[in-house]
């Protein structure tokens, strides 16, 4: 671990991502709602509160106050661990992504909670939890609807795992670290997407299968499984699942930003663009890969599952193993 805050800094650091993690989820529901309807020609949520800005509020207290209805024969164990671990390992992921560095007073703060030199491999084991949580789901509810769900995010999940590693070290040879900070210091001239845009696309791919997003949602396709692998959880057990996928969508656009879209630098490194704080040029590229998903999730159908194997298998993998070929063979030669 490099660098060490005070207990309280950190303290404090916590407490602010994870209320920001969980206050972005819930409005991330929101502003889908409203990006669907749009692009759908309606109006979307404008009941509650001045332009139905308080939905997501109202949507919290429902799930609250809902019955925790359960299925007899359970696994009640697994059944608990289940959402706890899909929220848990979300949130747990962003600790380490780097937002940007500032000197106050002689003291350099670090816009994130831990620093790690091995950052970005710290993120990819904790988001893989991400499997053992919709499994057990399926599996502990004792349902074959939840069971069938549960075997198709397995399947499909540790399938676009390796493809979307693969595209990730073509920017860890670029910038010769693990470091998070690192790869964005090495980003000052050029952004990686620019020097790596087939491994942009290929991580942007897995991504939406990583998060079971359309057009990759088979883990859930409610016109097939009811609700996938969550068929059978209700009240805040289900919330902590849909709010595991949103702040899910939040770590790969952050992990994006990162890795490929400059982090917290700006889009051009002269006045007045270097006036603008790091974090806010950080939240900015989110934010717009953020609505990206939404479109693309409102405009695309549904693949079927045996071609988004075969998408996974046969065509991100080869391409994320011919980036890293292509890329290593050009770094060995320019040293």
């Amino acid at each position: 671990m490099i660098g060490q805050d005070y207990w309280w800094v950190l303290l404090i650091k916590a407490v602010v991502v994870v209320l920001g993690l969980t206050t972005i989820a819930a409005y991330l529901t929101y502003a889908e709602r409203k990006v669907a309807a749009r692009i759908q020609l309606r109006l979307g949520p404008n009941r509650v509160g001045p332009f139905g800005l308080l939905q997501p509020a109202a949507d919290a207290v429902k799930l609250l106050f809902k019955e925790n209805a359960a299925p007899a024969n359970r696994d009640r164990l697994l059944y608990l661990v289940g959402p706890s671990l899909a929220g848990g390992a979300a949130v747990l992921a962003f600790a380490v992504i780097p937002m940007g560095i500032n000197n106050w007073f002689n003291y350099q703060f670090h816009w994130d909670i831990a620093h790690f030199n091995v950052g970005l491999l710290f993120i990819l084991g904790v988001t893989s939890l991400g499997v053992y949580s919709l499994f057990l789901g399926g599996w502990s509810a004792n349902s074959k609807y939840s069971l069938l769900g549960g075997l198709r995010s397995s399947a499909q999940l540790i399938s676009y795992e390796m493809a979307v590693s693969f595209a990730l070290i073509g920017t860890i040879i670029l910038a010769g670290s693990l470091d998070l900070e690192q790869i964005v210091g090495a980003q000052q001239q050029t952004w990686f997407i620019v020097l790596q845009p087939l491994a942009f696309v290929l991580y942007f791919s897995g991504a939406f299968a990583e998060t079971n997003r359309a057009p990759f949602d088979l883990p859930e396709a409610e016109t097939e499984l009811v609700a996938g692998y969550h068929t059978e959880y209700g009240s805040m057990r289900f919330g902590l699942y849909f709010l595991g996928e949103y702040v899910n969508m939040v770590i790969v656009s952050s992990i994006a930003t990162t890795l490929f879209l400059g982090g917290w630098l700006p889009l051009f490194p002269f006045h007045p663009f270097d006036w603008i704080p790091g974090p806010l040029w950080f939240l900015g590229k989110v934010v717009v890969l953020l609505f990206f998903m939404m479109w693309v999730r409102w405009t695309f159908p549904r693949l079927r599952y045996d071609r988004l194997m075969n998408f996974g298998w046969k065509v991100l993998l080869p391409l994320g193993l011919l980036n890293i070929l292509i890329t290593g063979t050009v770094v060995a030669l320019r040293a």
